[in-house]
């Protein structure tokens, strides 16, 4: 027998959350991107900015795999990555690099997150990209920025480069290496970041299909872009979508 339907709650915006809700949104984040398989052993991050003028922010403990990230062993870091919190866990200093310098210079951001999945990883190799030709790339048109691979982001002095490459953009492709992305919040950035893996997965998918691609006008590609900016603009929407994969997340591991 099917389950009754949940009753869907009024979301609750980032600025408005206390810290505590904040640890459990981002917790279910992390079992997110694990559920869907985007994790990298132990490696890479998502964080979210806590309320207040000081930068700090949430990150993942330094070797727990995202399954076994809970809403309390969440460390507390400044933008220098620097633990500011007792924890018996350290922070992974290749987290500080990227999170931290968006964190502190990009008021608008309030959650960002990186990942190596093989789709997106493999893109990063391509002088070309991510193409802008299928349903969900179309929604990216004009909003990706692009970074030149210089190792492992792990050095102080790369900051302001990757700031001066993310610019007013909220996909940031690390040429050689993955993608961050960053939003206003963690709905938002969840959201994001599913289109970007989609458009990855698309694009490699097609290629590897004998023939030319159907290639969109530019006309066509930015009103599909102004169009995924009005449904990001209703933040109740990305709410309901992170909710729901939520619930069908923890549904499916009870079982």
């Amino acid at each position: 027998m099917n389950s009754p339907a949940p009753i869907i709650q009024d979301p609750i915006p980032m600025a408005d959350m206390t810290e505590e809700q904040l640890r459990v949104q981002l917790a279910d984040f992390y079992h997110l991107v694990s559920y869907l398989g985007w994790t990298e052993l132990i490696f890479n991050h998502i964080s979210v900015r806590l309320p207040g003028k000081d930068h700090t922010y949430l990150v993942n403990p330094m070797g727990l795999h995202y399954d076994e990230v809970t809403p309390e062993n969440l460390l507390v870091v400044g933008v220098d990555g620097k633990l500011l919190r007792d924890s018996p866990y350290k922070p992974n200093p290749a987290g500080f690099a990227l999170h931290g310098v968006i964190h502190e210079h990009r008021p608008d951001v309030g959650c960002v997150a990186h990942t190596h999945t093989t789709p997106i990883s493999a893109i990063t190799m391509k002088g070309f990209g991510i193409d802008h030709d299928s349903f969900y790339g179309a929604q990216l048109f004009g909003r990706v920025a692009y970074h030149a691979f210089e190792g492992i982001t792990i050095y102080d002095d790369e900051r302001a480069r990757m700031l001066e490459s993310l610019g007013d953009k909220h996909v940031l492709v690390l040429r050689n290496h993955g993608v961050a992305v960053c939003e206003a919040d963690i709905p938002l950035t969840f959201f994001l970041l599913w289109t970007v893996q989609r458009a990855a997965e698309i694009q490699c998918t097609a290629n590897a299909i004998p023939g030319p691609n159907s290639i969109l006008p530019d006309e066509i590609k930015a009103k599909c872009a102004e169009d995924a900016q009005r449904l990001k603009d209703n933040a109740s929407f990305a709410i309901l979508l992170f909710d729901a994969m939520v619930r069908k997340m923890k549904r499916e591991k009870a079982m």
